[in-house]
């Protein structure tokens, strides 16, 4: 019976997304390397410019540290060449924030174009994790702080010279020589495209499908939200074209969100100043990198914490309780609409 069939299915998913909650998976390489790099491209622009007196720009600069996460799996020599596609993509993201921001349905438009765009250029050119989330992301936190009366040249500037120092960060160890000695593939091959398989057109099209829709809930609960909610379900959708891959990435990001908001509400009254809360985000993104490969909902204890302070500094907005109510409701929005549109892939015998 198909019903019968499609309930088997349906409770083996289940029962795989709840078991690997409480599995962690083997890291494919060390990771504390990739942790070190990204620590540092978090922590250092929130100390230097606390230092020079401008903490808030600091803050603002940190989102380029998102660059550092990309191209992780390449061998240096390489991501090289993937480095300054990724930095494009976020610096045009943060521009086009602030230009949308002080208009609240171009901003809201903008966001569905840079989530459509941004997914096509990722998976036409097959860029890899994280793929596309952190562009949206860049860009609703831009256009939320300009909206906020944030000057969007000041911040640009800011997000720029964040992006880069992530990427002199990111290729730092090119500076051994023995790493510049690997061989290298021509670039063809390390973005090999543009191309989009049938795995990848439905990606495209599930981010579509989630950012309007996305729009249209943040429409009904708050439109200043709808990047977050767009931005949790992008994040389910992640890289990969599968059905179960989507449902499992659903539960393990509202579970993990929900412990990372308590986390987060217990880190958030403490009186950090801002060098040690540089240090204390510094060591949740390394903490991130070490694990997240190998449990996305133990990640996310860690993602959303960092998150939310960074966001919450970077924005001005401090009440804790409030925030964290909403980026948990946003996310657990995001998550079910990520997770739901996994029903676009075909079912697999």
């Amino acid at each position: 019976m198909p019903h019968r069939s499609a309930g088997r299915r349906f409770a083996a998913d289940l029962r795989h997304a709840v078991s690997s909650l409480f599995r962690l998976g083997p890291a494919p390489a060390p990771r504390w390397p990739i942790g070190l790099r990204a620590a540092i491209a978090m922590a250092v622009p929130i100390a230097a410019m606390a230092l020079m007196g401008r903490p808030e720009l600091g803050f603002q600069a940190a989102t380029g540290a998102f660059v550092a996460l990309y191209a992780t799996h390449l061998p240096v020599i390489e991501r090289l060449r993937v480095v300054p596609f990724v930095a494009g993509a976020l610096l045009a993201a943060a521009a086009l924030g602030g230009l949308a921001g002080p208009s609240p349905v171009a901003t809201l438009a903008g966001l569905a174009v840079v989530a459509i765009v941004a997914s096509v250029a990722m998976f036409g050119f097959s860029v890899g994790p994280p793929g596309p989330l952190f562009v949206v992301l860049v860009y609703g936190l831009s256009s939320h702080i300009v909206a906020s009366g944030g000057d969007a040249a000041t911040h640009v500037a800011a997000v720029a010279a964040g992006i880069l120092f992530a990427s002199v960060v990111s290729l730092a160890p090119l500076v051994l020589p023995s790493r510049r000695r690997v061989a290298s593939r021509p670039l063809r091959e390390v973005l090999p495209g543009p191309a989009w398989s049938p795995g990848a057109r439905i990606l495209v099209a599930r981010v579509a499908l989630v950012a309007v829709i996305g729009i249209g809930i943040g429409l009904l609960l708050d439109p200043d939200r709808a990047y977050w909610i767009v931005g949790a379900a992008v994040a389910v959708v992640g890289v990969a074209a599968d059905r179960r891959a989507a449902f499992t990435r659903g539960l393990h990001r509202m579970i993990g969100t929900i412990l990372g908001a308590a986390v987060y509400l217990l880190l958030a009254p403490l009186p950090l100043s801002v060098l040690w809360l540089a240090l204390l985000l510094g060591v949740l993104q390394f903490a991130i990198e070490l694990v997240v490969v190998r449990n996305y909902a133990l990640a996310l204890v860690f993602i959303t914490p960092l998150v939310l302070l960074l966001t919450g500094a970077a924005t001005g907005e401090v009440d804790s309780v409030a925030v964290a109510t909403e980026r948990v409701a946003d996310t657990l929005a995001g998550a079910a609409l990520g997770a739901l549109s996994g029903l676009l892939h075909a079912r697999e015998d």
